[in-house]
């Protein structure tokens, strides 16, 4: 009887896994077909929208679905490594992409002047000053991570589906929120100084990099030790490269913002 409703389970549990690659699917394909029809036009109304943004989000929406919808997906139930290479492409890498994409600047350049208004107000409110703030995105993003491979969660996941969705979603914003409220692609009406998203990125740098280690000296519950030292390794490694993109954007942006009020200075001198 046991082993009849065990089998059960599983086939429910299969039967979920593959609704939710098909809705996936579906959903990778609408956000490239919508980002495609949102460039066509907006070339139309203004001048040509950058190629390589397009580039950006396709690569975006590949991270996802290499994560996702691969078999990457079903291994990370039981293998640690896997999981982190999942975590690498959801909680880092594609949201590094999709912001580089700037798919809020062509929403508003997409819709009407009205819209476009009504939604600029929007993003002003106070609400959207809260999520961007850098420490509230550091506390959602690194602050998540430590919060699921030091509590139950983690070996919570590969019980509860829902929850292993949940938790995936969760990395993709938090690092997507924490992405935009460091390098300023989009338009951020509640800007923050350079020196204060400094600050933020070398703790959020730290923090990534301590975990690592720890993970590799302490291993989750239920994790091998030799799959904890190799996924450690990875997240370490991995999280870095992101990290020297990270920095070299924030710090050219910071370079040719100095470098303009510098000219501005001058100018207003001269007169």
């Amino acid at each position: 009887m046991n082993h009849s409703n065990h089998n059960h389970s599983d086939n429910l549990d299969m039967i979920l896994i593959d609704v939710m690659q098909v809705v996936f699917s579906f959903l990778f394909l609408l956000a490239l077909f919508a980002y495609f029809f949102a460039v066509k036009t907006s070339n139309r109304r203004h001048k040509q929208w950058p190629v390589s943004r397009t580039i950006f989000w396709i690569l975006g929406i590949c991270c996802i679905g290499a994560a996702i919808l691969s078999p990457i997906q079903m291994m990370s139930h039981s293998n640690f490594v896997a999981h982190m290479v999942i975590h690498f492409l959801i909680g880092m890498l594609a949201p590094l992409f999709i912001v580089c994409s700037a798919p809020m600047t062509l929403f508003l350049r997409t819709i009407h002047v009205k819209q476009a208004r009504r939604l600029t107000r929007l993003l002003k409110g106070r609400l959207n000053k809260l999520i961007l703030n850098p420490i509230v995105t550091l506390l959602l993003n690194i602050g998540g991570l430590w919060l699921l491979y030091t509590s139950p969660l983690f070996s919570m996941m590969s019980q509860y589906h829902f929850l292993h969705w949940f938790i995936h979603v969760h990395l993709f914003i938090a690092g997507y929120l924490f992405t935009l409220s460091i390098i300023y692609i989009e338009p951020i009406p509640h800007k923050y100084s350079f020196a204060f998203r400094s600050i933020v990125l070398l703790i959020a740098l730290a923090g990534h990099g301590i975990l690592s280690k720890y993970l590799y000296a302490y291993p989750p519950h239920g994790v091998m030790k030799d799959q904890a030292e190799i996924g450690g390794y990875f997240m370490f490694y991995a999280g870095d490269m992101v990290d020297v993109i990270l920095i070299y954007m924030l710090c050219h942006q910071w370079f040719r913002a100095s470098r303009s009020r510098a000219t501005s200075t001058i100018k207003v001198d001269n007169v």
